[in-house]
């Protein structure tokens, strides 16, 4: 036997062998290799903690039930995760890292407007795909980048379920406090707007409030001494919270004179009670969930996930956190890739069942371009200390017409 020959034979062999098991390994580790999401968010002040907190925790949970289904084109979604500190600088700084640092394929979770539309230039200069969680100022769609998808609310929506509560209440006053953010004013403005397109013969005054200031009763005094027929908040927690029980320690709220509408979808918040008492009775609040609402299956999923993991109702927040992830696990189904022009072509046209009805995106230029405009929202009236969600009295819904009659005041 020609051993030497033998022994070549078989270590080529070998080698080819290892060759080939490398190259095959090599291949699954790329195939496996995760889809990295990036995340910005709120988890420090001075931003809304509350806020950031439920967005990461519907994103966790939209994540492992994709993942237990085997993620997307056999890979596993990743969140990469930075706190902004509902600051723009720290939002702009983020998306850099995230963008050039992290590789992620597409971006999402934010929060707040201001955040949002430091963020959004960067990803469309990157070409980054980014989905807008709940940044509601209409700015954000008036930018025009193609990049920017937004499944969720906005303001001259929001100002129109007010609008439309406030005539039925017939008041002729109303005096809205606002947060000093591009949301805050976007929105104040835009009720201002509608209220005097309505004809109505409604005073409308609104004053700015530092969102990061901690003692609102100078303004709220001069509020007490106007006897408005109704108070609109449109702040976030912390400052939100402080806002309401300076009001109701001022006497303002509640009141057989004055009506409370909260604009920004407080008290689906899991720390809403511990931070507001009586304050919160008898207003009537806006939200884009309340457990009458239809669910999807996913939606279901992702209500009763939620429900064991952390003991509670969840806020809209978590499920339009869902919804974002869903677009994103979608958009690269569809696409069969993670190249964002595929991606971003197929978003343009898509039409998801989402948690809570059937995303679709204008193209309408201006404040709904890349808009979700049929963005499903709720009003209810809070009428006992604790109340939870399914206990409040639904005022209008998707298929319920605004039911003023349903309205209690306070019995002095």
């Amino acid at each position: 036997m020609d051993f030497h020959g033998s022994i070549g034979r078989t270590a080529l062999g070998g080698i080819a062998s290892a060759v080939l098991a490398l190259g095959i390994g090599g291949a699954t580790a790329e195939a496996q290799e995760p889809i990295r999401v990036g995340v910005t968010l709120t988890q420090s002040p001075p931003g809304s903690v509350i806020q950031g907190t439920e967005v990461l925790r519907g994103l966790e949970i939209a994540r492992d039930l994709f993942n237990e289904e085997g993620g997307v084109l056999d890979r596993q979604f990743e969140l990469i995760v930075e706190d902004t500190q509902g600051i723009p600088e720290r939002g702009r700084a983020a998306v850099e890292k995230l963008i050039t640092s992290d590789n992620v394929v597409a971006l999402t979770g934010e929060h707040q407007s201001s955040v949002c539309l430091a963020e959004i230039g960067l990803a469309a200069r990157h070409n980054v795909p980014y989905i807008n969680t709940n940044c509601w100022s209409d700015d954000i769609r008036k930018e025009g980048h193609p990049q920017v998808f937004s499944p969720n609310m906005y303001n001259s929506r929001v100002a129109t379920a007010m609008a439309e509560v406030i005539q039925g209440l017939g008041v002729d006053s109303v005096f809205a406090l606002a947060e000093n953010t591009d949301w805050g004013i976007g929105q104040a403005e835009a009720l201002d707007q509608l209220l005097e397109q309505s004809g109505a013969d409604i005073e409308y005054q609104y004053e700015l409030l530092d969102r990061e200031a901690r003692d609102f009763t100078p303004v709220i005094q001069g509020v007490r001494g106007e006897n408005p027929g109704l108070v609109a908040l449109i702040m976030l927690p912390p400052a939100a919270y402080v806002a309401l029980n300076q009001l109701n320690e001022q006497g303002v709220i509640p009141s057989e004179d004055t009506w409370l509408f909260e604009g920004g979808g407080l008290f689906s918040y899991p720390d809403f009670w511990e931070n507001v008492r009586e304050a919160a009775l008898y207003g009537i609040y806006f939200d884009l969930y309340h457990t009458d609402m239809a669910l999807s299956d996913f939606g279901t999923q992702v209500r009763e996930e939620y429900m064991q993991r952390h003991d509670g109702t969840p806020s809209r927040l978590v499920f339009q956190a869902a919804d974002s992830l869903l677009l994103i696990k979608e958009a690269i189904a569809n696409a069969g890739s993670t190249d964002p022009d595929a991606m971003i072509e197929w978003l343009q046209q898509a039409q998801v069942p989402g948690t809570r009805g059937t995303i679709t995106f204008s193209d309408e230029p201006g404040p709904l371009f890349q808009q979700w405009v049929d963005t499903p929202y709720v009003t209810y009236q809070v009428t006992e200390l604790d109340q939870k969600l399914e206990e409040t009295t639904l005022i209008s819904a998707p298929d319920l017409e605004v039911q003023i009659d349903q309205l209690r005041r306070p019995k002095n």
